[in-house]
């Protein structure tokens, strides 16, 4: 995108928001970069630079603008969207590994060299994984500097950092401004919260239906997981260094976000698994102008443009809950996933609301003994496997893994076929191009709609949806009054 000067240029003249978050804009007379929304007169074309990443504008020696504040744009969406090495490494670093296990534990994570991850990359990206890591921790430290009253310490080791210098440095060099200046010209903005509360705000692209995204998290909660309360879906949250309570609010211009958490490292982490939960990187958009191509799906686009795909801040939780919904009603997954969190997750303390318990490790649930599962004797052998398959670390669904290797994990044990693998690929693994033509619901609609509605029919007309099928299949679904195609009552 940030090779096509042209286009970029007239992106930034006509201050398109779509943009944000593709490409930046570096201003060489002043030394700035920005977002291509920048509100700010445009400056000429003969001055303007554009950059892949907001790590490669640092990098090349340019600020971030105080104005359009371009490290607060929602993340490009090609991270979401390929299953190649730049896209998993980018994914990988938004969770944390750099600030874990440094470079050489990313590198390992995706079973390539230090060099070759380096060099990949910078082609790409214009910067290495230490200054795109090094970008994150600025953007964390800018988010909680301005919208908490987090001492200074307290921010730099929750953004990541090894010293308060790197810190000051960092925040200087990126913003020009000092910590203190950045939470001065923010004064009065820290919100107000609970004691031990974090609460922040996520931005997204425009538009937004909320309604099959939080009513599809809201309808499947798991009891004592998760929850509906006070208008916010509520979670408690697995994370490296300990676990959180997250309760995520819809609105008109960003997603309201409060985090209680036992350790501040998880920070960016929890933002990053929240963000992939409500698909915030999305370009809705592109979504929009793919399928409204169809003259079927059109009116469906036409009518809540901005369907999301509700996702999961764990792909494994994911994959067993799916295990757990094959063939039964929404009802009684919900029942069947609440008890085996009852009896083997741990406990979680919330205050504030009715969330008792993590949703359990795939290591407590290798463990249980399979006779004590109240399931159809195949479905407990395919829990088994399943939960064994992730525990031992055969099939790995984590952000940085293959996704075609773990499709073929998946179909490989006993009792998964295509719906349960593709379901897991759309929600668990984040694949947006992911198609679950013999799902009820999808042949339902497609019947309705005067799609074909035979699987391998279904499947042949779906070819023009690509890459976008798994936003089609939401479409599809909110055909129905099925409960997670709106918001709870009361909201």
């Amino acid at each position: 995108m940030h090779t096509g000067t042209e286009r970029c240029v007239r992106a930034v003249q006509s201050k398109d928001a779509r943009f944000d978050g593709w490409f930046y804009t570096a201003v060489i007379s002043t030394g700035i970069y920005c977002r291509p929304s920048c509100p700010a007169v445009p400056p000429k074309p003969e001055n303007m630079r554009f950059y892949p990443s907001a790590a490669a504008a640092q990098q090349a020696g340019f600020r971030a603008c105080k104005r359009c504040r371009p490290d607060a744009t929602p993340g490009s969406p090609l991270w979401n969207e390929r299953a190649d090495l730049v896209a998993r490494a980018m994914r990988l670093i938004a969770d944390g590994v750099i600030d874990r296990d440094g470079v050489p534990g990313l590198a390992a994570s995706l079973g390539y060299s230090v060099r070759q991850l380096e060099r990949q990359l910078i082609a790409e990206l214009g910067a290495g994984p230490l200054a795109l890591a090094r970008a994150q921790r600025a953007q964390t430290a800018r988010l909680l500097i301005e919208t908490t009253a987090l001492p200074m310490g307290d921010v730099a080791f929750a953004a990541g950092f090894a010293s308060i210098r790197a810190f000051n440095d960092t925040v200087r060099a990126v913003f020009a401004l000092s910590p203190t200046e950045l939470r001065r010209r923010a004064d009065g903005e820290q919100a107000a919260a609970a004691p031990g509360v974090l609460d922040l705000r996520l931005p997204f692209r425009l538009p937004l239906c909320p309604d099959n995204l939080f009513g599809h998290l809201a309808a499947t909660a798991v009891p004592g997981v998760e929850e509906w309360r006070g208008g916010a879906y509520r979670r408690t949250l697995r994370l490296p260094h300990g676990h959180g309570i997250v309760a995520l609010k819809p609105g008109p211009e960003h997603i309201g976000c409060q985090l209680a958490l036992t350790d501040l490292r998880d920070l960016a982490i929890a933002i990053s698994r929240c963000r992939r939960l409500l698909d915030l990187d999305a370009d809705p958009v592109a979504v929009g102008d793919l399928l409204g191509a169809d003259p079927v799906l059109a009116p469906l686009v036409a009518k809540a443009p901005g369907r999301r795909v509700p996702r999961t801040v764990d792909a494994a939780e994911f994959a067993v809950r799916a295990v757990l919904g094959q063939q039964v009603s929404t009802a009684a997954a919900r029942t069947h996933a609440g008890r085996l969190a009852a009896a083997h997750g741990e406990p979680a303390d919330d205050p504030a609301g009715g969330l008792t318990r993590l949703f359990p490790s795939m290591e407590a649930l290798a463990a249980v003994d399979p006779a004590t599962l109240a399931l159809p004797a195949t479905r407990r052998a395919t829990l088994t496997a399943l939960a064994a398959a992730l525990a031992g670390g055969s099939i790995d669904l984590s952000v940085g893994g293959d996704w075609g290797q773990a499709r073929a994990g998946l179909a490989a044990l006993p009792g998964l076929g295509t719906w349960t693998v593709e379901t897991i690929a759309m929600r668990g693994l984040g694949d947006p191009d992911a198609l679950v033509p013999n799902d009820l619901g999808v042949r339902l609609a497609a019947r309705s709609l005067g799609l074909p509605a035979t699987p391998a029919a279904l499947r042949r007309h779906a070819a023009a949806w690509r890459p976008c099928r798994s936003y089609a299949v939401q479409y599809l679904w909110a055909t129905s009054e099925h409960a997670i195609n709106r918001l709870p009552a009361g909201n």
